[in-house]
């Protein structure tokens, strides 16, 4: 398992290196929840999934993408919030070897 750094604000775009595939991906909150966008090599795997605490993310094996992703609320099991990503809520990359 590995930590994607996150920063506590309500909208990000970042690209992380994960075993072997340039991955960009979209977190936003809104009023309805927390959302990600993933894009592998450019093309799009998942787009406008809601982030649930400790729920993979990705969970299809047939998409183009070796292994999955999951937020943890690191002090309980409440749904994420902006004001605590990277620090109580984590993005983990869960290896093919995880799951």
């Amino acid at each position: 398992m590995q930590v994607i750094p996150l920063q506590a604000i309500p909208s990000q775009t970042f690209t992380v290196q994960l075993a072997q595939q340039t991955c960009t991906m979209w977190l936003r909150q809104i009023e309805t929840g927390t959302y990600l966008d993933l894009t592998v090599n450019g093309a799009p795997v998942v787009t406008g999934k809601r982030v649930h605490d400790r729920c993979r993310i990705v969970r299809r094996p047939h998409l183009p993408f070796v292994g999955d992703l999951a937020m943890v609320d690191t002090q309980g099991a409440d749904e994420p919030d902006h004001a605590g990503l990277g620090d109580r809520w984590v993005l983990m990359y869960l290896e093919a070897a995880d799951l």
